[in-house]
């Protein structure tokens, strides 16, 4: 039986993989900026992290269009639960960055690396577990990997 193969694909490379690390180093980069501004009260952190979550946000975006069109596209990894805690995993990874977001832009950069920094911690948390199902389906159920 052939490997669960990604749709989506430049030169046969599957494109999902390519932008996840884009979009879990902004994020992981907002925690580590609210723990800096924690740290040292300097509102260049605050103003960072909330731009970091921001474009956290549209890189998540493209990340699960592409994620999206694969899981939709093809019926094995569809039927691999791991696919399944991947998806829902990331869903709330925006979510979360969303509302976060939005109380940062309405109460003010320095106030929501103040009161928000949980939910950037929180986000990063859901990073650890679901690139943990993501790697699980490349490395246990070889999604994405070429047939020899």
């Amino acid at each position: 039986m052939p490997n669960p193969q990604s749709t989506v694909q430049i030169a046969g490379h599957p494109t999902h993989p390519m932008i996840v690390p884009f979009v879990i180093g902004f994020y992981v980069g907002a925690f580590g900026a609210d723990l800096a501004y924690a740290g040292t009260g300097d509102p260049f952190w605050a103003r960072a992290a909330m731009w970091l979550i921001g474009v956290g946000i549209v890189m998540s975006v493209l990340a699960a269009t592409i994620g999206f069109i694969d899981f939709v596209a093809e019926p094995a990894i569809r039927a691999l639960p791991a696919a399944w805690y991947h998806f829902g995993a990331n869903a709330l990874v925006a979510v979360v960055s969303i509302v976060d977001w939005l109380l940062r832009y309405s109460q003010g950069e320095e106030v929501g690396s103040h009161n928000f920094v949980w939910l950037t911690l929180l986000v990063t948390l859901l990073l650890l577990f679901s690139g943990w199902k993501g790697w699980e389906m490349v490395y246990r159920h070889q999604v994405g990997v070429a047939d020899l």
